[in-house]
């Protein structure tokens, strides 16, 4: 579904990924780890168009997106939950998950937020609240509803556990396998690179904008260097 080759992306004069190549699959939940700085807010950055490459390629579906606006990638598929969630505090929850919808004009953009609130009751019960009055866990809740209002074919998730308690982050990790079982294809940014590797099926390590290590998740979850590195 998706593949990144040589991505490469500047911010003013710092490289910040370098020759980054990856592939997502059909129905797979991939993560993509590694410490603060790494590249990994960028890169999904970069695949929502929100920055531009440098240079590479973002093949979504066989068609190359690499120089499309941002709205035009959400059009074909792709959308993402951002990294603090990035509600629009001063809107309800309904508000908010109407926005998520802004690409489409048809009539059942209501029924989708009816299954919203079956996937997330804590929304239904706090669909007329100000966002910004929601707790940091319900924001995420929120966030990621608002970004499955577009009907992606690819989820992006940045950060989903940051900040949140411990018993919040098992609820939004928890919503991920669900989001997997359906169906739902997902790549997962994840400082907590253990529970990222827990919740998917292949991984790829970013270490100063370049990939180091990539596999199977419950391999890299073994590997010795990653546990030394990442894992504690």
């Amino acid at each position: 579904m998706l593949e990144l080759k040589n991505l490469c992306v500047n911010y003013g004069g710092i490289q910040a990924l370098k020759d980054v190549s990856l592939t997502v699959k059909t129905g797979e939940v991939v993560c993509l780890i590694g410490a603060n700085g790494a590249g990994k807010s960028t890169t999904l950055r970069a695949i929502s168009r929100i920055i531009r490459p440098k240079s590479g390629s973002i093949i979504f579906n066989n068609t190359d997106v690499s120089r499309f606006e941002a709205a035009h990638v959400v059009r074909l598929g792709i959308a993402q939950s951002p990294e603090g969630r990035q509600v629009l505090s001063r809107q309800s929850v309904r508000d908010n998950l109407e926005m998520g919808a802004y690409v489409r004009n048809d009539n059942e953009i209501n029924a989708d937020i009816d299954l919203q609130f079956q996937r997330f009751p804590r929304l239904l019960e706090r669909q007329n609240q100000l966002a910004g009055t929601l707790s940091g866990g319900e924001q995420q809740m929120l966030a990621i509803a608002r970004a499955l209002m577009s009907r992606p074919k690819l989820l992006l998730l940045d950060e989903p556990s940051l900040g949140l308690a411990p018993i919040i982050v098992k609820e939004i990790m928890g919503i991920i396998d669900t989001l997997r079982e359906s169906g739902m294809t997902i790549l997962l940014v994840e400082q907590n690179a253990r529970l990222a590797l827990q919740h998917a099926d292949r991984g790829y390590v970013l270490e100063a904008g370049n990939l180091i290590f990539d596999g199977n998740a419950k391999d890299l979850l073994d590997d010795p260097r990653i546990k030394k590195a990442y894992l504690g």
